[in-house]
């Protein structure tokens, strides 16, 4: 396999494979393979039926399009542009010596991409595509170019590029660096605050000051990074770079993708027009959670809504818990029996993880509040204190519920920012891809994710990306070195449902609802202990220990042995080099 080039993060070339190549392409993390050449094409070629079955024994995908050396069609580019839009990656395209791979890997990109920048990619893998030049051009012209910036090409190359400054962001860049304090990283955020999100619910129940959960960027942005105060507008994963909201772009050797997830209040009819008045409110927001406590205070009698959308939302369990801390406050005002109290959730369960579900039936029942499950908001006339739900029932049959409140504590759906929705990056749902384990992109291998954006199915929390930042770093450091991925997540995610004040039930699990407790203790009771771990220790574990990289019960399981080396992402000259 010596003859392996890399062109891009998501695509390589070789001369002809033999079966027993399948597995080492395995072991350093390609995905798929592709064969350009025909069967009996030389003496001594395994046939395609040969080579699938070893790629596929291997956990490779197989693709079988060949193409007579000398004779690329444009069919043929067509096609292979086309199956390079839907394979998994990284994937490794053969042929007889990979010419013919990579002149169609050229052709394919030629209509975005200038010809001379495909020559010389070309030229660097030690392929000479000279001769295709006109026909690059050709197809390059055919295209209608927008005119670029003159600072599209990149003024600046990292290390590693951060997207986003929040808890993900920041506690990556923090373990990255307390692993090599001498990487040139650069974390992008727009904000100038940041926020410790967790603690909003305890905001919205008068447990906390709203202040205790903000901070400036500039104190959280871990020392050692630069901060490039900016948005980013899109991502140019082919080149290595990405590119901010005034056209520049900023060219990387590896890219984590974290910025947060984004809530949908417009999809909601009239939800963002009545927020924070008409006793209407979210903890979900910062603005809001102090106006959530004013109306529990205020409510005597009438009607308490609590809502939750469809997953993915982040911290699922934070919907019912503003319901049980309101209702524990109402209990020991003594006016819950004059409060009717509903949660309508669009799921079809309370929690996701069985073995909690009992414990918090019994707190719903100590309550009197009424589940709605399969019931989602539709919309919200303020003023008129009326919502309107979809409900589904077991059949599969939709009806509209009208409902009158009192009190209406909305969580809005969620998703990925348009930026990311948008990018190449993203799968259909718009997340950003991810293999499961080591969270690196399956297209772009010098390319990770976590937080809320990563598609990962793991609890969308605080504590999720407490045991994923050490994960991602590991994963990084090794892939910068041209290594493969060797630390690996297991899901992990907690969540401490305030059940009432002073108890907690810390929720600790990881993939598949598996149980992944911190402590010898059984986690359905609920305690005490977690209460003050919750309301007293957690802040100080998160902006003085995570956002710094101190890995407290984070370190993270890596494979027993070291995966068969990679190439490293291709060192190109983007120009000048940041300040140390």
């Amino acid at each position: 396999m010596d003859s392996l080039k890399r062109l891009t993060p998501f695509i390589a070339v070789a001369a002809q494979l033999q079966p027993a190549d399948m597995g080492t392409l395995a072991a350093a993390g390609y995905r798929s393979v592709i064969n350009n050449r025909p069967d009996g094409e030389g003496e001594g070629q395994p046939g395609s039926a040969q080579m699938q079955a070893a790629a596929q024994a291997s956990g490779l995908d197989y693709y079988y399009l060949p193409v007579i050396s000398g004779q690329i069609t444009d069919g043929d580019v067509s096609a292979f542009a086309e199956l390079l839009g839907r394979v998994r990656g990284p994937v490794l395209a053969f042929c007889r010596s990979g010419t013919r791979s990579s002149s169609l890997w050229a052709l394919s990109e030629a209509h975005h991409l200038d010809p001379q920048v495909l020559l010389d990619t070309a030229r660097a893998a030690g392929y000479d595509l000279a001769g295709l030049a006109a026909r690059l051009q050709q197809r390059w012209q055919q295209t209608p170019q927008l005119q670029a910036p003159a600072s599209a090409a990149p003024t600046q190359r990292y290390d590693v590029l951060v997207v986003g400054g929040g808890a993900a962001g920041c506690a990556v860049t923090a373990s990255l660096l307390r692993r090599d304090p001498h990487l040139r990283i650069a974390v992008i955020e727009p904000r100038e605050q940041h926020y410790y999100q967790p603690g909003w619910t305890l905001v919205g129940a008068g447990i906390f000051d709203r202040a205790r959960t903000e901070r400036p960027m500039a104190r959280c942005i871990p020392k050692g990074a630069q901060w490039i105060h900016a948005a980013v507008a899109g991502f140019e994963p082919e080149q290595q770079r990405i590119v901010l909201e005034d056209g520049n772009r900023l060219g990387y050797r590896s890219l984590i993708v974290c910025p947060g997830l984004s809530l949908n209040w417009d999809a909601v009819e009239g939800l963002g027009e009545t927020l924070g008045k008409h006793g209407v409110t979210s903890n979900y927001q910062f603005e809001l959670a102090p106006y959530t406590w004013q109306q529990v205070q205020s409510l005597r009698r009438g009607r308490a809504l609590f809502t939750q959308p469809a997953m993915p939302i982040k911290c699922a369990g934070a919907p019912q818990k503003a319901m049980y801390l309101s209702c524990d406050w109402w209990r020991q005002q003594g006016v819950l029996p004059d409060i009717d109290v509903e949660f309508c959730s669009a799921g079809a369960v309370l929690f996701g993880v069985p073995t909690f579900v009992p414990p918090l039936m019994r707190y719903v029942e100590r309550y009197g509040a009424q589940l709605n499950f399969n019931t989602s908001l539709t919309a919200v006339d303020g003023p008129a204190r009326k919502a309107w739900f979809k409900q589904v029932d077991a059949q599969g049959n939709t009806q509209t519920v009208e409902k009158s409140f009192d009190f209406l504590h909305a969580v809005p759906p969620q998703q990925a920012p348009e930026f990311i929705r948008q990018s190449p990056l993203a799968n259909a749902e718009g997340w950003i891809e991810a293999d499961h384990e080591t969270l690196r992109h399956p297209r772009f291998g010098n390319i990770f994710s976590l937080g809320d954006v990563c598609a990962a199915p793991n609890a969308k929390t605080a504590a999720a990306v407490r045991k994923q930042a050490p994960v991602v770093a590991e994963n990084v450091i090794a892939v910068l070195a041209g290594k493969g991925p060797r630390a690996l997540y297991d899901g992990y995610g907690s969540c401490p449902l305030t059940v009432e004040r002073g108890k907690v039930v810390l929720a600790e699990f990881g993939y598949g609802g598996k149980l992944l407790p911190s402590f010898p203790l059984d986690p359905a009771i609920p305690r005490r202990l977690a209460w003050e771990l919750k309301v007293k220790l957690m802040p100080s574990i998160y902006f003085d220990m995570m956002l710094r990289g101190h890995e407290w019960l984070a370190k993270p399981k890596r494979l027993p042995h070291e995966p068969l080396p990679v190439e490293a992402p291709p060192a190109c000259d983007f120009g000048k080099e940041p300040n140390p």
